[in-house]
């Protein structure tokens, strides 16, 4: 799958996004990272999804184009950067949850803290939005034009550094193996179960 045909259900999508290349321009300089892990969202048929309950202005990007960024705030404190995937009008986006930085390590580093070491810079979704600079202001955005923010190829994965498991730190069908990650990347976040998880029947 070619990172500029992102027109199918977000299962599908997201293990396709592994090392393809997200990266921000900004005027402070450029920071751009290998997408190491993701997780995927469907719509009304996902009770993890934000649009499981319908269309809100909140969602609203979700049920958009494919290739556009919807960003939200997590828990009031971390942004988090997904990419719409999908068919216009039916929800669906991939979470991107971490990234190895192959440009603008020194920046990455002042927005995250001189103390935090490489492989974390961009690991979990909320360090990974701070490193590229990715706020609300990017909602919306056209990740497949020539805007700021944008979405690139990057090498191929091969099949079999790829694994699958449950999505991490969600209450509801977190047992749905909609989580993609490289195998032995330092970069990708730690699996953690919510406190408020409950078993479910899920794809």
């Amino acid at each position: 799958m070619n990172v500029t045909d992102l027109a199918h259900p977000a299962e599908e999508v997201a293990p396709e996004l592994l090392g393809a290349v997200l990266a921000h321009e900004t005027p402070e300089g450029t920071v751009r990272i290998t997408i190491t892990e993701t997780e995927a969202y469907s719509g009304a048929a996902d009770p993890a999804s934000h649009a499981y309950r319908g269309r809100t202005p909140r969602n609203a990007v979700m049920f958009g184009p494919a290739g556009h960024l919807y960003v939200y705030r997590s828990h009031g404190l971390h942004w988090c950067a997904n990419i719409v995937t999908g068919t216009e009008g039916i929800a669906s986006a991939v979470l991107v949850r971490a990234g190895r930085i192959v440009e603008g390590e020194d920046l990455a580093r002042k927005r995250r803290g001189a103390k935090a070491e490489s492989p974390r810079l961009a690991r979990g979704p909320g360090n990974l939005c701070q490193a590229l600079g990715i706020t609300a202001e990017h909602n919306g955005t056209d990740l497949l034009t020539s805007a700021p923010v944008a979405l690139s190829e990057g090498e191929p994965v091969p099949a079999a550094l790829i694994r699958v498991g449950p999505r991490v730190g969600v209450s509801r069908a977190h047992d749905w193996q909609h989580r993609f990650y490289l195998a032995g990347d330092p970069t990708v976040s730690a699996y953690r179960l919510s406190p408020r998880a409950k078993p479910s029947a899920g794809a």
